[in-house]
């Protein structure tokens, strides 16, 4: 029977995934285990899904049929219309539950998963699922001698994951209370955040923090056209809104680009995981800054990112950038040693007129001057920037740096910027701090309320900003609350003229002592 709550679901999957990495262990650096984890995870995942797919449709026809028995020359009609409609086809002798039984005496293990993994991807050619599904399985690399020096050993690591990963009792993977490819891959970012000297950090964002950009992206909506993010990453950012909205209330679909390849098909991956179909969303590969994917489909109703820090970007080098429209203007480009603005100006550009965008931000872009102060002119004095929100150090996977959130909108009702400062918001969990559901409610309240809190929110007006340099640093304009004891310095100075007083009169009563003393001698 599946765990029924989040949390034995949640330690069922650490549970599983520390064991595979103790059977490992030696031959599978944590960069690299992590592809076979969430791999072999996504191989179950759609085995199991495109079998509950056939399975429902012969149901609703009075039939009771288990596609996982079927002869692979019985399967073999519904190809087309199972790719038509899912963007893939497994036959039944190359579903997971099947390769899983026969793996232990399969002497070409190996070769077997490689053959199903090139067919799974095979059956999308030509179709218009093609790109979706190309080079999924590439980073499961099944003849690595990361595995294994030998076939034989290779086929043993194998074996063993086959059976971790078909052990972990699911149940239906949309029944779970818990984000399970999310929550896998953060814990793995967990395990494996410094290996090989690499941060996860960049890579994901931790699920809370997903939770609450989507939220504010979508305060008093119940649908948006499509949603968007520049920087997608594992797609954990876009996917929230599935949680949020639910996914048909994203009318038209879910869009991100990713530079790192790896990374880029994770997050497909996590599509499928999340049951999105293939038709739902559209993710692209390269480098947004220069080379956007999405032209054609811009503008966006909701944007959310949370783009690397401070990376090296082409800036004034290019000579075509100063003249792109997503960066033109405002008169000048992010500095070359730092694209945070660079991202930051591109959402602008491809953010909708009714459309809410939310943007994790390192400190350094709030306060820095030069061009980065430029760039806050142009969105300040154009009134884009609709809040600012302070959040705790220490919440995602790489750093321990308190980050923040700046909010951007085109269509607004004042002219101010709303500063938050939740950087107390937090409850401390493991080895990082947690945005709970209550933290979480906290800065969306204040957040749509857009009033002044004593300590914690301020609304504040462009041209007071403006008059501090441009700076959009929420302690700036939030004071922090005073938390020291107050002293009653009047109550005080009495208590020590007392205490003189009371010296003084000690000090008579011993000299008179003493001299009593000294009579008697």
């Amino acid at each position: 029977m599946a765990p029924t709550t989040r949390e034995a679901q949640r330690a069922q999957l650490h549970k599983t995934i520390w064991r595979i990495a103790n059977d490992l262990r030696g031959s599978v650096d944590g960069w690299d285990f992590k592809s076979y984890v969430l791999g072999m995870l996504f191989y179950r995942f759609i085995s199991e899904n495109l079998s509950a797919y056939i399975n429902a449709g012969e149901h609703d026809a009075g039939s009771h049929l288990d596609y996982s028995t079927l002869n692979d020359a019985d399967a073999e009609p519904a190809r087309a219309e199972v790719v038509r409609e899912k963007g893939f086809f497994i036959l039944p002798s190359e579903l997971f539950t099947n390769v899983r039984k026969r793996a232990a005496l399969d002497e070409n293990l190996n070769e077997t998963l490689e053959h199903v993994f090139k067919n799974i991807e095979g059956s999308a050619v030509g179709a218009d699922s093609e790109g979706d599904i190309k080079g999924l399985f590439d980073d499961l690399e099944v003849n690595s001698t990361k595995l294994g020096s030998t076939v034989a050993k290779r086929n043993e690591k194998l074996v063993k994951l086959l059976d971790a990963i078909g052990e972990l009792p699911l149940g239906n993977f949309e029944d779970n209370s818990i984000d399970l490819f999310g929550d896998a891959y953060e814990y793995l970012m967990q395990m494996y955040a410094s290996s090989a000297g690499k941060s996860g950090g960049e890579y994901y964002t931790p699920q809370e923090v997903s939770e609450l950009l989507a939220r504010i992206t979508v305060v008093g909506k119940t649908s948006v056209n499509k949603v968007y993010d520049p920087a997608v990453g594992s797609g954990s950012l876009l996917l929230k809104f599935a949680k949020v909205l639910g996914k048909e209330n994203v009318r038209q679909g879910f869009y991100g680009q990713e530079i790192n390849l790896t990374t880029y098909n994770l997050a497909r991956i996590n599509m499928f995981l999340h049951d999105v179909n293939y038709a739902d969303f559209n993710l692209a590969y390269g480098d947004t800054l220069i080379d956007p994917a999405h032209w054609d489909d811009e503008p966006f109703e909701a944007i959310v990112s949370n783009p690397p820090d401070s990376i090296k970007w082409d800036g004034d080098a290019n000579p075509l950038l100063i003249n792109d429209p997503r960066f033109a203007p405002a008169g000048v480009l992010a500095p070359k040693s730092k694209a945070d603005l660079a991202f930051t100006m591109h959402i602008l550009s491809w953010l909708a007129v009714n459309g809410t965008a939310a943007i994790v931000e390192f400190p350094g872009v709030l306060y820095r001057s030069g061009a980065e102060q430029k760039i806050r002119k142009y969105l300040v004095d154009n009134n884009y920037v609709d809040a600012v929100i302070q959040l705790p150090p220490d919440l995602f996977f790489g750093t321990t740096i308190a980050t923040c959130i700046i909010v951007l909108k085109k269509s607004k009702n004042d002219n101010a910027v709303l500063f938050i400062d939740a950087s107390a918001e937090f409850k401390r969990g493991g080895n990082k701090n947690k945005l709970t559901d209550k933290h979480q409610k906290r800065i969306l309240d204040a957040f749509t309320i857009r009033g002044n809190t004593d300590h914690f929110a301020r609304l504040m007006p462009n041209e007071d900003i403006a008059a501090n340099d441009y700076n959009i640093a929420v302690s700036s304009y939030v004071e922090e609350e005073d938390t020291r004891e107050v002293i009653d310095i009047a109550g005080l100075n009495a208590e020590i003229a007392s205490i003189v007083d009371r010296q003084a009169d000690l000090r008579i009563s011993i000299d008179a002592i003493v001299a009593d003393l000294e009579g008697v001698s």
